[in-house]
């Protein structure tokens, strides 16, 4: 029996139209319609005509079929959804609680087609003996330009428009004249805008180390016999991943299938893009938020029309319309980039693993810092784990990293924010005609307090997070709503010198360019950055020597290889460990692993100066010693006492209202129904509190969080909690938004 009925989700921007509407199938349309499939159909009362996406076809009426409207069209000129793309929506909405509106725009980014660039070209249809009696007849009545353009096909047969119009000087009238006398055609092909602006191909393929080739063995073996699962491959900075991706896309391409390479900011895209173009050349693609609305339409027809077989970027370019997907690379895994800070805020490594469950692709995750997240699934056999444990340069070894006591430079008179090992190496490095970097770890930087005596910031008694100073001289935790006026001395050891930190890249670069007057300095920061290609510009002019120092946040610290800088300064490597999230110590020697990660990649060795407040923290001794295990056991013992992720699930409620009083009332409401399903699942509640900034364009926001080791718990508690919420009017003027970790 022929599937007579669609179902059909409405494309308007509106939370409360989440579900499908069924419509009839016409006899003429039966053949073209399917999942994915855009289409208009008339809604509502006054039968406007909307547009849809058909999430399905069956052939089950939900109701009466004479009382069913019936499909008006398909939609023309638009960029249809594939059908994987619409399946994946469906499954975005389910896992992590969006409307299917808003999962169906993150998977179809590109919303409305964008006009194709068209290039022309004037094309000769003449014969050798019509082109001669045509040019002595144009010259035979003076017509000096038709027979100029003639002449011209004597050489060749087609020429630019183009050219023809804006260097050689013809006018259109002209060239449309000898068209309508059919003389020449105009040809017409679509023209993509290539982002990639590079140098030739280099096809010399390096040749692994036994670590690294026993990687590509197994995964090409495993892959060969259908096995398609995830893997992460666990290796130091400099131990060379990118060459391993290298020859497992090679395999995959030569099999006929796609590859989706994501990594995860801009900063890392040029130095990246140009590695995999010089092996893969014009297959491959990137897309990034930096493009135009032009060229990010070309990349994905490029993708559709078969034209690229490597499409690298951000998280977003998941969503590449291949029609083969063989192999998903999420190189960095453990950044936070790749987890969606809007709805449906997803994390791309999930993502990116269900897609491959659909198309029967493997995944391979890379990091010198894993995510705990990812390192626990390898751990208990969910993730296959690989391990590379040395630097792929021969002579190259990890850098000397030595961890300074700032309470201690304080002590003796230094108040300088360069200790005085680091003054002495980058003077060391300056006459050296060495390379130096310097980044303030202002990562997730919140408005915290600490004691420059000490070291010691002020925390909640009972999350064990930063508390946040407010502009009220009030001190507040964000997950339990705990707050204490700010202190006028360090409740640890009594010093006066307590108070937010405030230095920024500007500050330092005009504290470097002081204390080094010789030095040339570049600063990569938003305000440097902010132009198109303005990482490429700064990264490729201290890539080639056209700065001793460069100065920046956490963005100049990942995936660049500089072999000629020999010495990374953290310049206050604490900071992010005062930010008022559980996972600051992660973050932190993540960050402060991948710096140290910087030094010495070439033959010439190199130093990591970490200057702290707070030496003794187990995630600044373990970057010290690059020592993953052993800040993989203290930082999982504190998640399991504290019941935070991996060792158990998080689901967070964000609730955001115009109105202050009706945020409060639908807090205290959904806590108390919260509660009810308290005892017999077993969950933590903790909540509901103030967001981390409260108020932003005059929209309040509060948050309840809630625990359980099982996550289809705390989604199954989500469905039910919604199901009240739909019910309740009250709740109607409140936005509400999920997030599970």
């Amino acid at each position: 029996m022929a599937k007579a009925y669609a179902n059909v989700i409405i494309d308007i921007s509106h939370e409360k139209v989440d579900k499908t509407f069924q419509y009839r199938i016409p006899k003429a349309l039966e053949d073209r319609i399917g999942a994915g499939v855009q289409v208009r159909i008339p809604f509502g009362m006054g039968n406007h005509v909307r547009k849809g996406y058909v999430v399905e076809v069956t052939d089950q009426a939900e109701y009466d079929p004479l009382k069913m409207k019936e499909i008006c069209g398909l939609v023309d000129g638009g960029v249809t959804a594939e059908s994987r793309l619409i399946r994946l929506a469906w499954w975005m909405k389910e896992h992590y609680g969006s409307t299917m509106n808003q999962a169906l725009k993150t998977v179809l980014p590109v919303k409305q087609q964008v006009k194709a660039k068209e290039k022309r070209i004037l094309r000769c249809i003449l014969d050798d003996e019509q082109l001669e009696q045509a040019i002595a007849e144009a010259e035979r009545k003076n017509y000096k330009a038709r027979a100029r353009l003639l002449g011209l096909f004597r050489q060749r047969q087609e020429i630019p428009y183009e050219t023809a119009v804006m260097k050689m000087k013809f006018s259109p009238p002209t060239i449309k004249a000898m068209e309508e006398k059919q003389m020449l055609t105009i040809v017409s092909e679509t023209s993509y805008r290539n982002p990639i602006h590079a140098g030739e191909q280099d096809l010399v393929r390096k040749v692994l180390n036994e670590e690294q080739q026993q990687i590509v063995d197994a995964f090409i073996r495993d892959y060969n016999m259908g096995i398609h699962g995830t893997s992460l491959i666990k290796g130091v900075t400099g131990s060379g991943k990118t060459e391993v991706y290298m020859e497992l896309i090679r395999h995959v391409i030569s099999r006929g299938r796609q590859v989706i390479v994501l990594i995860p900011e801009i900063a890392l895209t040029y130095q990246t893009v140009m590695r995999f173009y010089r092996q893969f050349g014009d297959r491959v693609s990137i897309i990034n938020s930096r493009l135009s609305a032009g060229e990010r339409y070309d990349q994905f027809e490029r993708a559709k029309r078969g034209e690229i077989d490597i499409m690298i970027g951000p998280r977003s370019a998941l969503f590449t319309p291949f029609s083969d997907p063989g192999l998903i690379i999420i190189d960095e895994e453990h950044e936070g980039a790749y987890k969606s800070e809007v709805s449906p805020r997803y994390h791309a490594r999930e993502v990116a693993v269900e897609i491959a469950g659909m198309c029967k692709a493997s995944v391979v995750l890379g990091s010198a810092t894993p995510s705990l997240d990812a390192y626990v699934r390898a751990v208990q056999g969910e993730y296959r784990l690989y391990q590379l444990t040395r630097r792929a340069v021969e002579n190259s070894s990890m850098a000397q990293v030595s961890v300074v006591d700032l309470r201690q430079e304080l002590k003796e008179g230094n108040k300088s924010v360069f200790s005085r090992e680091l003054q002495r190496l980058i003077q060391d490095r300056l006459e050296k005609k060495e390379q130096v970097i310097l980044f303030i770890n202002r990562r997730g930087y919140a408005n915290f307090v600490s004691c420059r005596s000490c070291g010691e910031a002020i925390k909640c008694p009972h999350c064990d997070v930063t508390l946040t100073l407010h502009k009220n001289d009030q001190l507040v935790c964000h997950y339990c709503g705990y707050q204490i006026p700010l202190p006028k001395k360090c409740p640890s050891c009594g010093s006066p010198y307590i108070a937010n930190f405030g230095v920024g890249t500007q500050k330092l670069e005009m504290m470097a360019a002081k204390m080094f007057p010789d030095a040339r300095i570049l600063r990569m920061d938003l305000d440097t950055t902010s132009k198109k290609g303005g990482h490429e510009e700064i990264l490729a002019k201290f890539a080639e020597g056209g700065a001793d120092i460069l100065i920046g946040t956490q963005m100049i610290v990942k995936g660049h290889d500089f072999p000629n800088v020999t010495l990374v300064g953290a310049i206050a490597a604490d900071l992010s460990l005062y930010t008022s999230d559980y996972r600051a110590g992660e973050r932190t020697f993540q960050l402060l692993t991948q710096a140290a990660g910087r030094a010495g990649r070439g033959n010439k060795g190199g130093n990591v100066i970490i200057q702290t407040y707070n030496p003794e923290h187990y995630s600044i001794q373990a970057a010290a010693k690059q020592d993953y295990e052993s800040f993989y056991q203290e930082e999982m013992a504190f998640r399991s006492l504290m019941k935070y992720p991996p060792s158990c699930r998080l689901l967070t409620i964000q609730l955001s209202s115009k109105s202050e009083e009706e945020l409060n009332h639908a807090a205290k409401r959904l806590a108390e129904w919260a509660e009810a399903e308290e005892k017999p699942e077993n969950i933590q509640i903790t909540g509901p509190v103030e967001a981390s900034v409260y108020k932003v364009n005059d929209i309040y926001r509060k948050i309840l969080y809630l625990k359980h080791g099982n996550y289809d718990i705390l989604i199954k508690i989500r469905d039910r909690l919604e199901l009240k919420m739909k019910e309740d009017a009250f709740f109607a003027q409140v936005m509400i938004q999920y997030d599970f970790s």
